[in-house]
């Protein structure tokens, strides 16, 4: 694995996924409480035993490249490193220094790709929640002599109309490819191998030979893998198939990020963060357990450092060093906790601005919400859903999208709001 270089794509403005990107790039969304979707892929390439990864950013990026310094330091000796390659202008690109797509992020820095000599080249999304050995990824595309290899997963009829849809021969070589394929288009890329799902679904998750991919990207100028470079492989490379059937979510809108993180907080979840074989790492914080007084918690992750008081929280996941007061109630919400603890002096200055301490204020009622960090939630607050509100509706402490309230970082919700 030595010769395999991993490509961390950051994404574009992370719009699907606002509020909770407005001051974050979307792989530096919290994650299960104490960790960000960055952790996810680059976890997944440490246990797979790859160690050189890039990782290409571009919008509001300053807290993720000061999470991936502060956690992912390499031993002098070692040989690996998570450098952060953002976009930049330079004399042959005059003008166009912004990532226009996923291909072009990667054509902006192939030169930085070339100087790490890797014999393959592993491209990652930043957004999706999944746990794979890219070992055996590796090991099928070298078998198969392919000169690009795409993961794939059997969907049903339902879901793969929103999703890039591939057939392949009975070797398993792609032949042709469809990007959101509706009706009779999508009637003929069926595999029929599953009568489930008989569909093969791209993950966005590439593994190129170094040369195919300098070659293709100085070929085609479009922008996209799975639109635009994809297509085009196909026609005049070998492209093969790896089929993955573990659990799978791209969780790059709000609602997928929701349904995801409460899923984490299932007895039996579909992505278990308790597995001692493929750990998913994150930043130490040294932050003392939690301590709970008189409180009644059912299906709730619960990370470090937080104070809860006479508190009533299900189906929920409460982030680093949240703080609850007595008589809140919380059910199926994304609370994210803090990134700092207030002293008796910032309380007090908080009385004197009347304005509520960080965390939930007393008796107040939380449902089907996501809170982000360092909010400040007054007493007897009220936030319920409401789903007859799907388009996004934004105030000034507030947003609702899908149904779902969503309280962005440092936001002040005062005493008594009732959202």
């Amino acid at each position: 694995m030595q010769q395999v270089l991993g490509v961390i794509l950051g994404g574009g403005q992370g719009s699907r996924l606002y509020p909770l990107t407005k001051l974050r790039a979307k792989p530096a969304v919290p994650l299960a409480g104490k960790y960000r979707l960055i952790d996810v892929p680059i976890s997944n390439c440490l246990n797979s035993g790859i160690s050189r990864m890039y990782v290409l950013t571009q919008f509001l990026s300053a807290s993720l490249h000061r999470h991936i310094y502060q956690t992912y330091k390499f031993d002098t000796f070692g040989g690996g490193w998570v450098q952060i390659l953002a976009a930049e202008q330079t004399p042959a690109q005059e003008g166009s220094d912004w990532y226009q797509g996923t291909a072009d992020a990667v054509r902006k820095q192939l030169n930085h790709i070339r100087r790490a000599r890797a014999s393959e080249v592993l491209i990652l999304s930043g957004d999706h929640l999944y746990r794979m050995d890219y070992g055996s990824f590796i090991a099928t595309h070298r078998q198969c002599e392919a000169d690009v290899s795409v993961a794939v997963q059997p969907v049903t009829r339902e879901a793969a109309p929103a999703l890039g849809i591939l057939k392949t021969d009975k070797n398993g070589r792609i032949v042709e490819f469809a990007e959101k394929p509706k009706g009779k288009a999508l009637d003929k890329m069926s595999s029929g191998e599953d009568p489930e799902k008989p569909f093969l679904a791209s993950m966005g998750i590439y593994i190129f030979n170094s040369r195919v991919l300098q070659e293709l990207l100085s070929e085609h100028s479009k922008d996209d893998f799975g639109k635009h470079i994809l297509p085009a492989a196909i026609k005049s490379r070998r492209v093969h198939a790896h089929t993955f059937d573990g659990y799978w979510e791209d969780i790059g809108t709000v609602r997928a990020y929701y349904e995801a993180s409460l899923s984490l907080a299932l007895p039996d979840p579909p992505f278990d963060l308790y597995d001692p074989q493929y750990p998913i790492y994150t930043r130490p914080r040294y932050l003392p357990g939690t301590r709970t007084d008189d409180c009644h918690l059912e299906r709730v992750m619960l990370a470090d450092g937080c104070l809860l008081q006479d508190t009533v929280i299900t189906d929920s996941v409460i982030g680093l060093r949240s703080i609850v007061g007595p008589g809140v109630r919380i059910s199926r919400s994304v609370i994210m906790g803090a990134d700092f603890y207030e002293d008796d002096a910032r309380r007090a200055a908080n009385q004197e601005r009347d304005i509520p301490d960080v965390g939930i204020g007393s008796g107040s009622t939380i449902e089907r919400a996501i809170v982000d960090k360092n909010a400040r939630i007054g007493k007897n607050v009220v936030i319920r859903p409401h789903p007859e509100i799907i388009e996004m509706v934004e105030e000034k402490n507030y947003v609702i999208r899908d149904g779902i309230v969503i309280v962005p970082k440092n936001s002040v919700i005062p005493d008594g709001t009732v959202i």
